[in-house]
């Protein structure tokens, strides 16, 4: 070797072990004498009291949405695409699917985004609606959705958040227990409230959100209801042609009712004040690294989720854009995107994004498939550069770094990254913990960090955030500056916080981001929210936790999910089912366990094209997916990579399904077998397969 190279080599060497070693060493969160339950607590460690607000007199959202538009006067705030046009396309077994032709992003500025706020606020005055009333927001992600809100803030209203995708009895419900008299909603929002008019005991004021085709059930609301309708630019004229002064909350002044969205039984609607929200914003401040007006961020899920309606407000704090998007559009071969229009990511080549997992997982999914279908050398390439990059990130100095790692971008990484518009630097994820092998994936394949956030409604989003320089995957992260988090033993479960070599316990939230409770339900309050001695207010949350050396959380297990089967075993189906969707098989998966016998059986969603494809080369002859799900050698091919994914993940004999059943239809918001946030709906998913899962028992 040449001397001067190997004279290079050794320093290098030694910096990277040293770094590896300082990273390893590094206390991301150390522990606290708390108050309350006993537990093992800890805090950030750059924080040792929670952080209330990060923004020099501010204390409410209103004032922080005000103080930025003031600021960024006249920098982008919301884009929307236009649309251009829409077309039916029949697939090749006659299903009909629509088709969107979308423009340009269009953008409205802070100043133009203030002045529909305070029009907009000040014509729901004009039209009536008391300082004491709820307004409810029951629409898709869009610009309106935030200037509603934000309005809503200016006037001291309470705004009732309900995910689009809800179901009429869950709507009811959510409407009629907040006693709402105006609703926000769109299109498909209004005929749904139009189906329940009859149900709803309060309404009094719908304003509807302009789209091409919703005359109709205009027509059909002033018809067959006594509300007042109004379109969404009318009431921002009213507003403006006779403004009402602004009447400013108080940080302890509820700003939402956030309804969950309904995993079990119906959903809850969780108070949120201005001070819970602000303190959640003002910790992840503290964390993600040079957030700015040069940011622009991609929002396409609920507004209606914790996760959505806090990165928005904080996006509009630092003075960046929101260009909005959907699920739907996302990418250039999204199901409503037509051939040949750039997906929402290409037109608007976003800098930040939040994901749930489940997203994250398609988009790996996604990846892996056409990889898979280039074959040949364009596969050996991207599992070369993957793999060589792959070693870099888990820490070894022999992986792709350098010039190396510039290469393959260029080569190959490149290509995947345009899927997203090919400038994502960070993406949050959070709604539930983040598999290793996805988050491996993306941080390599779209070259950004993935910042993993563990929080929940009750929380505002608010519990512990994974750092700009943790590398590692399983955990969620050290305790937001905002947050204390304590575990408490769970011995019926077997977990304690003397346990060696890592803590473990029910995860406990405590500081300024606990919410008051739930809307009209003082016994469920009262069951997971507690006040201590010190006037610190704890959540409990049910989840089963481990502390790691430096202080990060892991989620390991959930306490309503443990099921003991019939000779003592305990199985935890949401970490079987974290260990077996890996398997190309499976587009979804939930586990079932009966205490009366000594197995596991699951229900799997197949994954259409993989399926498919296997039954080609094996000579498979069926008459479509359906009939193709129920052959024996599909449900046997199927049953072995799910053994196999769960001896990689080491999982126990009693863990592993001794029996399947393959779904051909996939569970969708719509079909109400998950949430909005795509979690699975346990007990509506076993009715629906109840004889499916008693003939897997028989």
């Amino acid at each position: 070797m040449n001397p001067y190279f190997a004279g290079l080599l050794v320093p290098i060497t030694v910096s990277l072990l040293l770094r590896k070693r300082r990273k390893a060493e590094k206390m991301r969160g150390v522990p606290v004498d708390v108050g309350g339950e006993p537990g093992y607590a800890i805090h950030n460690y750059r924080f040792e009291h929670p952080v209330e607000t990060h923004w020099e007199g501010v204390s409410t959202l209103a004032e922080l949405f005000e103080q930025s538009c003031k600021q960024y006067v006249h920098m982008p705030l919301l884009g929307t695409r236009k649309l251009i046009y829409r077309e039916k396309e029949l697939a090749p077994d006659g299903r009909s699917f629509e088709k969107l032709h979308l423009g340009e992003y269009e953008w409205k500025c802070y100043a133009e985004v203030f002045k529909n706020v305070c029009s907009f606020a000040s014509g729901l005055i004009r039209l009536r609606h008391q300082k004491n009333e709820r307004v409810a927001i029951f629409a898709e992600t869009r610009a309106e959705w935030q200037i509603a809100l934000q309005a809503c803030f200016r006037q001291n209203i309470t705004v009732v958040t309900i995910y689009a995708s809800l179901g009429e009895e869950a709507l009811c419900h959510s409407l009629n227990e907040t006693e709402a008299t105006t609703v926000v909603c769109g299109q498909k929002e209004l005929n749904k409230l139009i189906g329940i008019s009859t149900q709803l005991d309060t309404v009094k004021r719908v304003i509807y959100i302009n789209e091409e085709g919703i005359s109709a059930e205009v027509s059909l609301a002033q018809n067959s209801t006594s509300w007042i309708i109004e379109p969404f630019e009318d009431v921002v004229r009213l507003g403006n042609e006779a403004p009402v002064d602004a009447n400013m909350p108080l940080p302890s002044d509820v700003a939402v009712i956030m309804y969950t969205s309904g995993s079990t039984g119906l959903p809850k609607g969780v108070m949120m004040t201005h001070r819970n929200v602000l303190a959640t914003l003002s910790a992840v401040m503290t964390i993600v690294p040079e957030i700015g007006r040069k940011d622009i961020y991609l929002a396409y899920l609920p507004l209606a989720h914790i996760l959505e309606l806090a990165a928005e407000a904080l996006i509009a704090a630092v003075g960046a854009s929101i260009g909005y998007g959907s699920a739907l559009t996302l990418t250039d071969t999204s199901s409503k995107i037509k051939k040949g229009t750039p997906g929402d990511a290409s037109a608007l080549k976003p800098t930040l994004m939040t994901a749930v997992p489940a997203i994250l997982d398609r988009i790996r999914d996604g990846v892996r498939k056409k990889v898979d279908a280039k074959g040949g050398i364009a596969k050996q390439l991207f599992d070369v550069a993957y793999n060589r990059r792959l070693a870099a990130v888990n820490g070894s100095w022999l992986g792709a770094w350098g010039l190396e790692k510039l290469l393959w971008d260029m080569l190959v990484f490149r290509k995947v990254r345009a899927i997203l518009g090919g400038n994502i630097r960070f993406v949050l994820s959070g709604g539930a913990p983040l598999s290793g092998d996805t988050q491996r994936f993306i941080n390599i394949c779209l070259g950004a960090p993935i910042g993993q956030g563990y929080g929940l409604t009750e929380t505002c989003g608010g519990g512990t955030f994974s750092e700009y320089d943790d590398t590692s995957v399983g955990r969620v992260g050290a305790p937001l500056p905002c947050s204390y988090i304590k575990l408490i033993d769970w011995s019926d479960g077997g977990y304690l916080t003397s346990d060696s070599p890592m803590p473990r316990g029910e995860i406990v939230i405590g500081g300024p981001n606990i919410t008051k409770g739930y809307f009209k339900n003082e016994a469920k309050t009262n069951e997971v929210y507690k006040d201590d001695d010190r006037g610190m207010r704890w959540f409990y949350s049910g989840d089963i936790g481990r502390f790691h050396p430096d202080g990060c959380l892991e989620i390991i297990d959930r306490k309503k999910d443990i099921v003991k089967l019939q000779h003592g075993e305990y199985v935890s189906p949401g970490k079987v089912e974290a260990a077996l969707i890996v398997s190309p098989y499976v587009e979804n998966i939930m586990i079932h366990a009966d205490p009366f016998h000594s197995y596991c059986v699951v229900l799997v969603v197949a994954a259409h094209s993989e399926l498919e494809t296997w039954a080609l080369q094996q000579g498979v002859i069926y008459t479509d997916f359906a009939d193709l799900c129920q052959k024996p050698e599909a449900v046997e091919q199927v049953l072995g990579s799910l053994s196999k994914a769960a001896k990689q993940a080491r999982l126990e004999k009693f863990e592993i399904p001794a029996k399947i059943k393959l779904i051909p239809e996939p569970w969708t918001p719509e079909s109400g077998l998950v949430t909005a946030a795509l979690k699975l709906k346990r007990e509506v998913i076993r009715k629906t397969y109840e004889d499916d899962l008693a003939q897997l028992y028989a």
